[in-house]
């Protein structure tokens, strides 16, 4: 039996490792109360052999899931969630309005990830995708809540990084599953200064107007924790939030900076200072890993952000 590295982190609630690219890098959570269970996020299909090991590791089975429900349609978010659902005869999937075609129907999504990854590196790290048939699908609207056993989970509408991005609150834990909303911190980097926390800014619909105003909305719940995807949770939300603020708009600026620039070679020069940049933030923070070992972490982000703010240049100029 595949077992997905695991963690209670706290009351009826676990952090799963997904496996993707290395250990640290990408997790999803399972909720559970009484015997009914909810995935928030999925992982790859890749990652859902291991996920259904924690379930009957956890002494309950498929069939005790009620809920999937991925952040958002990113493959290293929700690419498992068609598999997993083939596996959970009872369980729903609730999705963004604008995440539910692509449950329906993957092909684009495999299309645009073949394409960013290349053919056999999405078929290694991620696997084929799944449909999901409309009738196991809800439509999740902003504010509508979820009851899991008498555990509520409150979807809330968060664009930003991506337009069919939602997070899930947890009043029981009094926190908040972010997906890819409240960036990304990477436990490697944790200091006496706190966790080190930066905005993906992955293609295709970056927006840091839209951003800021997703984190206002987080932060009028008045969480204690945030449950990141990238990577686990991170406590005292409030003393980050503002770092985080801070690397949307550098991200944006930097590109910004690029925009009037010729547009042969614009994507090099972008991901050459989005390197420059992380490493610089991250060497401000006091980590004391050198700075080929801060390369080697962030080269998959780098690549992305570079990737997803040319992206933005380009809607951008189609625009005006």
């Amino acid at each position: 039996m595949s077992i997905a590295p695991y963690q209670e982190i706290s009351d009826g609630l676990y952090r799963l490792e997904t496996g993707l690219y290395r250990q640290g890098l990408a997790a999803c959570y399972l909720v559970r109360s009484a015997d009914r269970l909810a995935f928030v996020d999925t992982g790859a299909t890749n990652s859902v052999p291991g996920l259904m090991g924690v379930i009957e590791d956890l002494g309950l089975t498929s069939a005790h899931v009620d809920y999937v429900i991925p952040t958002h349609v990113h493959l290293d978010h929700g690419g498992g969630a068609g598999a997993l659902m083939a596996r959970c005869p009872n369980a729903t999937l609730v999705i963004h309005p604008n995440g539910a075609t692509h449950m329906l129907d993957p092909s684009r999504l495999t299309a645009g990830a073949t394409a960013v990854y290349g053919e056999e590196a999405f078929g290694r790290d991620f696997g084929a995708l799944t449909p999901v048939p409309e009738a196991r699908m809800v439509i999740a609207e902003d504010g509508a809540t979820f009851d899991l056993a008498g555990r509520p989970l409150r979807f809330i509408d968060t664009p930003g990084h991506a337009n069919h991005h939602g997070c899930i609150y947890d009043a029981v834990s009094r926190g908040i599953f972010t997906g890819d909303t409240f960036g990304i911190s990477y436990r490697e980097f944790d200091t006496e200064a706190g966790p080190w926390i930066f905005a993906p800014t992955t293609p295709v619909a970056f927006d840091p107007e839209r951003w800021l105003q997703s984190l206002d909305r987080l932060m009028a719940f008045d969480p204690e924790v945030m449950y990141l995807t990238h990577y686990g949770p991170v406590r005292h939300p409030a003393e980050l939030v503002g770092r985080l603020r801070a690397s949307i708009q550098d991200l944006a600026e930097l590109a910004l900076a690029e925009e009037s620039q010729p547009i042969a070679g614009r994507e090099t020069r972008i991901k050459a200072a989005v390197e420059a940049h992380l490493i610089a933030s991250a060497q401000a923070h006091a980590t004391t890993l050198t700075e080929t070992v801060i390369t080697e972490l962030l080269s998959l982000d780098t690549e992305l952000n570079a990737q997803g703010l040319e992206v933005w240049l380009k809607r951008r100029a189609k625009t005006r």
